[in-house]
């Protein structure tokens, strides 16, 4: 993990410098808050790695820099992963950089998740962004789909009235809590639908995951982009 680190902070601070995928310049600090950050949670919960065992593929959802998709996924290269992001810069440029770092395994979308049916067994991840009930109100999923937040040390604080709003539709798996070296505590918390199907709409066209994945197969060395 500390040559792939290597190579991704390189590349980061170097000839993508201008692209400000991170703000963070120090690499020691790098290492603990974006590679440390992403792959802890796999030592950390037996229940967040026994999902990503039994689904057929991960999704990051608005990966931004490649946090946590690119690092688990050269973790964990046997696994197919799915990166979902809205801002098709960002898309172009990280795709980039997993072929840069021989990540094989790694497709990405410029799409929002609304408009993604989840149609095969998945794990989705969102790091630190947006409200519980707001994310997990987009979710599409025939299956069952679990999806696992990395959220700040106030996350029960700032979320209360959000976990009351998905508690009918939503049931917690886990909740843990991740330690790092110079970071801030972080939480893994984990859900997954009472009802399967879950949030499909009718009368709209949605983008499949095993689309995706079909597509990926036949390009294989350059992932889906935009």
């Amino acid at each position: 993990m500390k040559d792939f680190s290597k190579s991704y902070y390189d590349l980061l601070v170097g000839e993508y410098k201008g692209i400000n995928l991170t703000r963070i310049t120090d690499y020691e600090e790098f290492y603990n808050k974006q590679i440390l950050d992403s792959v802890e949670p796999l030592d950390h919960s037996s229940i967040f790695t026994k999902e990503i065992e039994s689904s057929e593929i991960y999704i990051d959802i608005g990966f931004g820099g490649g946090f946590p998709i690119l690092p688990l996924a050269h973790k964990l290269p046997n696994k197919r992963f799915l990166g979902i992001e809205t801002r098709g810069k960002k898309v172009k440029v990280v795709g980039e950089i997993a072929q840069k770092l021989g990540l094989n395994n790694v497709s990405l979308l410029h799409e929002r998740i609304e408009n993604v049916l989840i149609d095969i067994p998945a794990v989705c991840s969102l790091k630190a962004v947006g409200k519980v009930d707001d994310f997990l109100g987009r979710i599409n999923c025939p299956h069952r789909t679990t999806v696992f937040f990395y959220k700040g040390p106030n996350f029960y604080e700032l979320e209360k009235e959000s976990l009351k709003n998905i508690s009918k539709t939503w049931r917690i798996i886990e909740e843990k809590e991740i330690i790092i070296p110079g970071t801030e505590k972080r939480y893994l918390i984990g859900f997954e639908p009472k009802n399967v199907p879950h949030g499909t709409k009718n009368g709209k066209q949605l983008v499949k995951v095993s689309d995706i994945l079909k597509k990926a197969e036949t390009h294989t060395s350059r992932g889906i982009n935009g």
